[in-house]
């Protein structure tokens, strides 16, 4: 059975997440997919919840996807459609099928039956042929999809793969209403994309398997079949697919981890797909060059030190502004601690200095929280490397150049803390780590003389001498 066609209808595209969990970043992909390719075209994409899956469907998680496509700007162009709304549309078209002869009822359903013996058989078609009454139809039973007896198979183009043919003899004749009355997965999503006039189906390559069987729905429907698109799986660390053992795997922990939405769209889009080197691509740009034959037909290894590093450009490319409203939606906490403590220009001025490091923005929070709460305990075991009998004498020192001049000057500290250094015959380093350590509790942050000037004196003067007396 051919499936070639063309189609003069505009494009329109649907994202399909069942509402069973918090959004994976690999359902997040498909949804940059289908948005980038609506883009293209001038197309409409719209985001069906398909949440026909009773026990497991919750409202949470709804708010989850909605929350998380939000944060992500790839909210529907067209209101939100959920699934679960249209279940008498569904019941009604296999009841349809079956008044034509393309679908039928079975009362011997091997799936409701559980023996393990019958499981993964192929249905004998014992119910196929019976005949059967109103009353019949009013004991347990599903309905099953009769395969078309005029084709030996079914094929279609793939617009990533190329031509796929599947023998009609690898199917069954499968289940499209359950034996409790709720419709099928292959079932519902091809009456939905017919209402919604989907011209474009374009999801994981999980679904490859579904694809003959729906493409048997649109003909059985007399329906015209949409384009498949299927997208290689975003694999893990091992080859297997990602899963959460390998890490974080849903949006809202990227974003509570520090992530920038803009960063997460951008290594999602370049994952499995590529035009020419570039890393960095604005969604502009991205909509203008777009094109299916740029997808790999493998999967795509996740690579959680590349995200991190592009995270990290986008950190020190965005404004200030827009990196505090990032760090103030992740910890709202302890940003409100900072403003407490600084006014907007100061705490402007520490977020430059210590976004040049971060690779997330909840580092850049830590690292200012650090400073502005100092150390609770002093972790001598930190400065080891550095740690001489001339550390003691030369904190010393520099805690009575602090105490007895003006510490407003970046520069002058360093000068001084040169100074002292030499007078002791030792390095530089010697006197910053130790600092470093007494006044963020740490050993990495921005220049230790830079951020001394956003603490007072008193407090200064007390965290130095609290090393001190610790050291002496």
């Amino acid at each position: 059975m051919s499936v070639a066609k063309t189609r003069n209808a505009p494009v329109r595209v649907r994202f399909a997440p069942s509402p069973t969990g918090h959004l994976h970043i690999g359902s997040v992909r498909t949804a940059i997919f289908n948005w980038v390719f609506a883009r293209r075209h001038a197309g409409t994409y719209v985001v069906r919840i398909e949440d026909t899956d009773l026990e497991r469907s919750k409202k949470e998680y709804v708010d989850s996807i909605s929350n998380s496509l939000k944060w992500l700007q790839l909210e529907s162009d067209e209101p939100v459609v959920f699934q679960r709304d249209r279940s008498e549309v569904h019941v009604a078209a296999a009841k349809m099928l079956m008044k034509k002869g393309l679908a039928y009822p079975c009362f011997c359903d091997k799936a409701a039956s559980g023996k393990p013996e019958e499981i993964g058989k192929k249905y004998d078609k014992v119910c196929c042929k019976k005949i059967y009454t109103e009353e019949d139809l009013q004991k347990p039973h599903c309905v099953r999809f009769k395969l078309p007896e005029d084709i030996t198979e079914v094929a279609f183009k793939d617009l990533i793969r190329g031509e796929v043919k599947v023998a009609l003899g690898q199917l069954d004749d499968f289940v499209i209403v359950r034996r409790d009355g709720s419709p099928t997965y292959n079932f519902v999503v091809v009456l939905d994309d017919i209402e919604m006039e989907i011209s474009h189906v374009i999801r994981g390559e999980d679904h490859i398997s579904n694809t003959p069987k729906q493409i048997l729905i649109y003909r059985a429907l007399g329906k015209m079949i949409p384009e498949f698109v299927h997208l290689p799986l975003i694999l893990g660390p091992t080859g297997s697919r990602l899963s959460k053992r390998d890490g974080a795997v849903s949006v809202t922990e990227y974003r509570d981890q520090g992530f920038l939405p803009e960063a997460l769209f951008n290594y999602l889009v370049r994952l499995g797909w590529a035009h020419g080197d570039v890393e960095m691509i604005s969604r502009e740009e991205l909509v203008r060059i777009f094109n299916f034959d740029d997808v790999n037909k493998k999967g795509a290894m996740f690579d959680q030190k590349k995200l991190d590093w592009l995270n990290g450009v986008y950190i020190r490319e965005a404004t200030i502004a827009r990196v505090i409203d990032a760090m103030t939606d992740v910890e709202p906490d302890g940003m409100k601690e900072l403003r407490e403590k600084w006014d907007d220009e100061a705490l402007a001025a520490l977020v430059e200095m210590y976004r040049s490091r971060a690779s997330r923005v909840t580092e850049i929070v830590s690292g200012i929280l650090n400073l502005a709460r100092g150390p609770e305990d002093l972790n001598l075991s930190l400065i080891e490397k550095w740690r001489s009998d001339k550390t003691g004498p030369m904190l010393n020192d520099f805690y009575e150049f602090l105490a007895n001049h003006e510490t407003n000057d970046a520069k002058a500290l360093l000068e001084a803390a040169k100074g002292v250094a030499v007078a002791h015959g030792a390095k530089l380093v010697g006197l910053a780590q130790p600092l470093r350590l007494a006044i963020t509790g740490g050993v990495c942050s921005p220049g230790i003389f830079e951020i001394m000037l956003f603490l007072d004196e008193s407090e200064l003067l007390a965290r130095v001498k609290a090393l001190k007396t610790q050291l002496f």
